[in-house]
C-alpha cells in the first residue's frame, strides 16, 4: 500500500501530489508526512469535557440503534433467490459478549488466531445497495461459505468478524459442514466484540486432518467510512453517484465477510457480486459473463470471477461503479485496464497510467526475472480512498490523484506522484502479494522494499527524471528525523509487540515505509543492484505463493553473494540485523587530523531517554564510502564504536574529506573543524566539486547535528551561504526543510525580520536565473527538478518581499478571477500561486477559490486548490475552513486531516487548529474511526510549532483527557511530547546567537543593496 501522502519534507504541499510546489507565506512550515502516509490515523477536548462526554452517549447510542435498524432492515431485504444462494431464514438478535474475566486467557481474548485450522478456500456472494433504505442506510447482505483443514484437533471455531450483523441458523450464527463425514454439532456461537472475533464452540472436537465447511449469512452497513466494504460518493453532471469499493488492509476484511483475516490463512477467493444494471462488477480475477437475475423482486445483474491465486485475506478487492475504461488492445499478455469517472476517462486523464504501466510491469518482470503471476491488472481511481493506493492482487485501488494526470492541468509533481505509485503498487504483485510476510510486525519488509524499488520502476519509465537521486529528498533526509526521536521504534518489531489492529495501523508509518527504502537501497548498493536483484529472485521462486519472516530474505541475498564472490565484512544478516532490529542510525565523527572514526546513536535531543533496549548497543556496522578531491577513495567498513583509517586524513588548506558519497549510508555525518571549514570553502569558492547529493547531504547533516548540540548552530547556517550561488533543486529544498525549523520556532519574534531579510539576499539571483531561464515565466524549464526549483524560487521569493513577485503572481490569479472558463497559470506553478494570492487577498479571493474548488473536476486541481485555501491570513476564514472539515459534503472524509494540518501550517492557522482538534477530537475519533491512517499525522502536523512549557502541559493534558480514545495517534503523541522537550532547550540556548548571526547577514544583505 502506498500512504496516502508523499514522503514529502519541507513546507506544506497537496498531500498527493508529490510536488515541490511550496509556498512560502508568512513563513513556510514543513509538513511531516512520515507518520504514513504512508500511509497509509482523535479524543475529547481540554475543554468541553462535559458536552463531549454527551458527545460520546449520544454516539453509542447511534451504533445501537444502528445495529437493530440492520437487522430489521435485513429482514425486510433479505435473499430469497437460490441461484446465489441467500437464505430465506430471517436473522434474530446476536449476543455480544465482552470477557473481563482477569483470569487465565481463553483462546478468543487472544488478538492472534490459534494454528488449529486453516482456510483452502471462500466463496462469497455480496450483494450492495447502491441506494439508501427507508432508514437512510446503506448497506450490503451476502454469504460466504469458507472450506477449512483442521491442522489441530479441537472443538473451537474462531474466524474474524467486525460490523456484521448475522442470520441466525437454529439459535446459532452459522452452519457447520464436514467434508470427510459428518461434522460435530454446534454448542454455542457468540461475537466477541473486543476481538473481533465470531466464536463457535462445538460439542465433539474437529479431526486432525479433515476438511469441513462453514457458511454463515450477514449484512453489514455500506458505511463511508474508507474501511472494509464502504461506500464512495461523488457528482457527475449534478448527480449523485455511488461507488461500492474495499479496503481491507490491515485488518478490515472481517467488516465484508467472516474471514481468517491474518496475512498467513492464505486460501483461494471465489467472488460473485449482485449489482444494478448500469454497473460493472470489478475483483481480483477476470469477470465470468454477467448474468441478468430476478432478486426480492429486483431486476439484477450477477457476475462471478475466476477464482483468485492462493493469496492473503488484505489483497482481496471488489467495486461495483459505472465507471469507464481505457485498456490494451486485444490479444496482449497481460490485459491492462485503468478504470475511472467516466469524464475522467473521456477527458484523457488515464492515459499517462496506460502508458506507463505496462513499461513498468515488464521492468519488474525483468528485475525479479519471474513473469506476472496473473493475466489481468485492472488499476482504479476512486474518488474516495484513504490511502495512496492499494495492492490489491489485480485489481489495484488508488486515490484519483495518484493514478489520473491531465495534461496543461496537472505539475510535474502530479505526473511524477503517478509514475511513482504505479511502480510501488505493481512493485508488490511479486514482493508483498506473491510472497507475504508471516506477520504485521515485519510489514516493512513489505512496504520499505515497494517505496525502495518504486523509484527503480519510475526511472525505468522517466529516465530524466533522476528518481534515483530523488528518493534521497523524498524519503531519506525526512526519515531521519523521526529515526533521531528516542520515542522511535525498529524496523522489526517482536510478533507478540504488535497484536491489536491499532498496533497494526500504527505501524504504517515513516519508518516502515522510508526507513525500510533507505536501509535496503544501502544493502543493494554495498552488495550492487545485480546481486541484490538474483537474490530476490531465488527468494520469490522459494517462496512463492507462501509466507516468509525477514531471515528467509537475507538468507537467499547471502547465497547471491556468496555466488558473486562478494566479500563482506560479516554476513548479510549480521550486518543488516542491526539495521533492523534496533531504532536510529549513527553519527559517524571522522577527525581529519589523526584518522580516528568513532560511531554514536545519534538522538536530536541528546539528553533524551532511550527506553528501547538493544541487544547490539546501538552499534551498527557501517559501509562508509569517501572522497578527497577528485576521487573517491575505497569503501570502509566501521565494525565497532571506534577506529581509525590513516588514509582518512587531509593536509593542505585546499584538502578535504567528504564521506557518505550520494548517501548511500543510512547515518550522518561529523567532522573535525579543520574539515568543516575546508568543505564550507569548498561550497563558497566551487561548490560543484562537490556531488549535488552531498551538497545537499552537508546541509541537512550540519543542522541535525546542531539540534543535537554537536556542531554549532552558526556552522549549520553557513552552510546555506552558498545558496545565492546555487541552482539545483536538492541543495535549495533541503536548505529550506531546514531553515522552516527556525521559521518553526521564531516566526512569532524578533527573529523573524532578520531572517526573511537574509532568505530574500540569498533567493533573489535564484528568482532571476529562473526568470531568465523561462524567458520572463513563459516557458516551462525542461529538466525535471528544475521545474521543481522555479516553484522555489517563486514562493520564497514573493514570501521574502523581493521585487515584482507577488505582483506576479497576484496578477496572474486576477486574470483566471476575472475568466474562470480560462485558467492561465502554468499547472506547476499552481499551487504556489494560487497559495500567494490567497495570502495577500481577502475574502473575495478566498470565496473564488473555494468555488473553484467546489467545482473541480480534476483531483490534482481540487488538493491544490484546497491546500491553497489554508493559506489565508484572516482568521474567521481560516476558522471557517476548519468548520468546513467536519462536512464530508465540503471537505472529504480522506482529505479533512490533512486539510487541517494544512491550516496548522500557517502561523496564523496553528492555534486555531490546535484549539479546533482539542474542541472536536471526541467527535472526529469517532466518526473517522481510531485506526485511520491520518491522525497520527495530525498530530504531528498540528504540533510542530510547540516550543514553550505552556504548550508541552497542554499536550500532558490533552494526552490525560483522551486516554484511550487516541487509537493510532498515540505513538504520535509521545512524539510530539518528545519533539516539544526538545524544541524547548533549543530555542533557549540557540536564540540569541540565531538571532545574531542573522542580524549580521541581514546588515550585509542590506549594505549590498545600497
Amino acid at each position: 500500500m502506498t500512504s496516502c501522502m508523499p514522503t514529502v519534507y519541507g513546507p506544506s504541499v497537496p498531500h498527493s501530489t508529490l510536488q515541490r510546489q511550496f509556498v512560502f507565506v508568512f513563513t513556510v512550515v514543513p509538513v511531516d508526512y512520515s507518520s504514513h502516509c504512508e500511509r497509509r490515523n482523535m479524543g475529547k477536548g481540554v475543554y468541553l469535557s462535559k458536552a463531549l462526554a454527551v458527545t460520546c452517549v449520544v454516539l453509542a447510542v447511534a451504533a445501537v440503534a444502528t445495529i437493530i435498524a440492520l437487522s430489521v432492515v435485513y429482514a425486510q431485504e433479505k435473499a430469497k433467490n437460490a441461484e446465489v444462494h441467500l437464505s430465506t431464514i430471517a436473522p434474530s438478535s446476536t449476543t455480544t459478549t465482552t470477557t473481563t474475566d482477569p483470569g487465565p486467557q481463553e483462546p478468543w481474548q487472544s488478538y492472534r488466531l490459534p494454528d488449529s485450522l486453516s482456510p483452502v478456500t471462500y466463496n462469497i456472494t455480496l450483494w450492495p445497495r447502491l441506494e439508501p433504505n427507508t432508514d437512510g442506510l446503506y448497506i450490503f447482505s451476502g454469504n460466504s461459505t469458507v472450506v477449512f483443514k483442521c491442522v489441530k484437533e479441537t472443538d473451537l471455531i474462531l474466524i474474524h468478524s467486525n460490523k456484521l450483523n448475522f442470520t441466525m441458523f437454529d439459535g446459532f450464527h452459522a452452519k457447520l459442514k464436514g467434508l470427510n463425514g459428518n461434522a460435530p454439532s454446534l454448542k454455542e456461537s457468540r461475537l466477541e466484540v473486543p476481538t473481533q472475533y465470531l466464536v463457535i464452540k462445538l460439542n465433539s472436537p474437529l479431526q486432525a486432518g479433515s476438511t469441513y465447511e462453514l457458511f454463515t449469512e450477514f449484512v453489514g452497513e455500506l458505511a463511508d467510512d474508507l474501511g472494509g466494504f464502504y461506500r464512495s460518493e461523488y457528482f457527475e453532471d449534478k448527480v449523485k453517484k455511488i461507488v461500492a469499493t474495499t479496503q481491507m488492509q490491515p485488518t478490515d476484511a472481517r467488516k465484508a465477510f467472516p474471514c481468517f483475516d491474518e496475512p498467513a490463512m492464505k486460501a483461494t477467493f471465489y467472488m460473485t457480486l449482485i449489482h444494478p444494471h448500469g454497473t460493472v462488477a470489478l475483483s481480483n480475477g477476470m469477470n465470468h459473463d454477467p448474468v441478468n437475475i430476478t432478486l426480492d423482486g429486483q431486476s439484477v445483474i450477477q457476475t462471478s470471477f475466476e477464482p483468485t491465486e492462493i493469496m492473503s485475506t488484505y489483497l482481496l478487492a471488489f467495486v461495483v461503479c459505472d465507471f469507464a475504461y481505457i485498456g490494451t488492445k486485444p490479444g496482449a499478455e497481460v490485459l491492462i485496464r485503468i478504470w475511472a469517472r467516466r469524464k475522467a476517462i473521456q477527458e484523457g486523464q488515464g492515459d499517462y497510467a496506460l502508458e506507463k504501466t505496462g513499461p513498468i510491469l515488464s521492468f519488474f518482470e525483468n528485475y525479479y526475472n519471474s513473469p506476472y503471476p496473473l493475466t489481468k491488472s485492472d488499476q482504479i481511481a476512486l474518488p474516495d480512498f484513504s490511502a495512496g493506493a492499494m495492492e490489491n492482487w489485480g485489481l489495484i485501488t488508488y486515490r484519483e490523484t495518484a493514478l489520473l494526470y491531465n495534461e496543461g492541468v496537472s505539475s510535474n509533481g502530479d505526473k511524477e506522484w503517478v509514475a511513482t505509485v504505479i511502480s510501488h503498487e505493481l512493485a508488490h504483485m511479486w514482493f508483498g502479494n506473491l510472497v507475504t510476510m508471516r506477520w504485521w510486525n515485519d510489514l516493512w519488509l513489505n512496504e520499505g522494499f515497494a517505496t525502495y524499488v518504486s523509484y527503480l520502476g519510475a526511472h525505468h519509465a522517466e529516465p530524466t527524471w533522476n528518481m534515483k537521486d530523488l528518493i534521497v529528498l523524498n524519503e531519506i533526509i525526512g526519515v531521519m528525523g523521526v529515526d533521531a526521536l528516542a520515542s522511535s521504534h525498529p524496523l522489526s518489531s517482536r510478533e507478540q509487540d504488535i497484536l491489536k489492529p491499532e498496533d497494526i495501523n500504527g505501524l504504517f508509518d515513516s519508518i516502515t515505509y522510508s526507513k525500510g527504502a533507505a536501509v535496503l537501497r544501502m544493502l543493494s548498493e554495498f552488495i550492487t543492484e545485480k546481486v541484490f536483484s538474483q537474490g530476490l529472485h531465488t527468494y520469490l521462486e522459494e517462496f512463492k505463493y507462501k509466507n516468509t519472516v525477514y531471515q528467509d530474505l537475507w538468507k537467499h541475498l547471502q547465497m547471491a553473494v556468496d555466488k558473486a564472490g562478494i566479500n563482506l565484512p560479516e554476513s548479510v544478516e549480521s550486518i543488516m540485523n542491526r539495521w533492523i532490529l534496533q531504532m536510529g542510525f549513527p553519527v559517524v565523527t571522522i577527525d581529519t587530523t589523526t584518522g580516528q572514526i568513532t560511531q554514536k546513536h545519534f538522538l536530536l535531543d541528546p539528553e533524551s531517554e532511550v527506553h528501547t533496549p538493544s541487544e547490539f548497543n546501538y552499534e551498527w556496522i557501517v559501509p562508509i564510502t569517501w572522497m578527497k578531491p577528485g576521487r573517491a577513495e575505497e569503501q570502509y567498513w566501521l565494525l565497532k564504536k571506534e577506529d581509525s583509517n590513516n588514509n582518512m586524513t587531509i593536509g593542505g588548506a585546499n584538502d578535504w574529506l567528504l564521506a557518505n558519497i550520494n548517501m548511500r549510508g543510512f547515518f550522518r555525518v561529523n567532522y573535525d573543524s579543520q574539515n568543516w571549514e575546508h568543505l564550507l570553502a569548498k561550497l563558497s569558492s566551487k561548490h560543484a566539486d562537490i556531488p549535488v547529493i552531498n551538497r545537499a547531504q552537508i546541509i541537512d547533516d550540519a543542522f541535525n547535528l546542531a539540534r543535537a548540540k554537536i556542531v554549532d548552530t552558526t556552522l549549520a547556517l553557513r552552510t546555506t551561504k552558498f545558496l545565492n550561488k546555487e541552482v539545483e533543486y536538492m541543495p535549495w529544498q533541503t536548505a529550506r526543510s531546514n531553515l522552516n525549523y527556525f521559521f518553526l520556532m521564531f516566526d512569532r519574534s524578533e527573529l523573524y525580520g532578520p531572517m526573511q531579510a537574509y532568505i530574500k539576499k540569498q533567493v533573489t539571483p535564484l528568482f532571476q536565473y529562473f526568470e531568465n531561464l523561462t524567458l520572463n515565466w513563459t516557458k516551462v524549464p525542461e529538466k525535471h527538478t528544475d521545474q521543481y526549483n522555479e516553484v522555489n524560487a517563486i514562493s520564497m521569493a514573493c514570501s521574502t518581499g523581493v521585487a515584482g513577485c507577488q505582483e506576479l503572481t497576484s496578477g496572474w490569479f486576477k486574470q483566471w478571477m476575472a475568466n474562470p472558463a480560462d485558467n492561465i497559470i502554468i499547472s506547476n506553478l499552481r499551487s504556489t500561486v494560487y497559495c500567494s494570492a490567497i495570502a495577500a487577498g481577502g475574502v473575495e479571493e478566498w470565496d473564488f477559490a473555494w468555488e473553484m474548488y467546489r467545482n473541480a473536476t480534476i483531483a490534482s486541481e481540487a488538493e491544490k486548490l484546497m491546500y491553497a485555501l489554508s493559506c489565508a491570513k484572516e482568521p474567521w476564514l481560516l476558522n471557517r475552513y476548519l468548520q468546513y472539515c467536519l462536512d464530508p459534503e465540503k471537505i472529504r472524509k480522506q482529505d479533512a486531516t490533512f486539510t487541517i494540518v494544512y491550516i496548522a501550517s500557517n502561523p496564523i492557522g496553528q492555534s486555531l487548529a490546535w484549539d479546533f482538534i482539542r474542541s472536536n477530537w471526541g467527535h472526529i475519533f469517532n466518526d473517522y474511526g481510531g485506526g485511520s491512517f491520518s491522525f497520527g499525522r495530525l498530530i504531528n502536523g498540528v504540533t510542530k510549532r510547540f516550543s514553550t512549557e505552556f504548550e508541552y502541559n497542554q499536550l500532558l493534558q490533552f494526552k490525560e483527557d483522551n486516554v484511550g480514545q487516541l487509537g493510532s495517534a498515540a505513538w504520535s503523541l509521545e512524539q510530539a511530547l518528545e519533539r516539544t522537550k526538545a524544541n524547548m532547550k533549543w530555542v533557549s540556548e540557540n536564540k540569541q546567537k540565531t538571532y545574531e548571526w542573522f542580524i549580521n547577514e541581514s546588515k550585509t544583505s542590506l549594505s549590498s543593496e545600497v
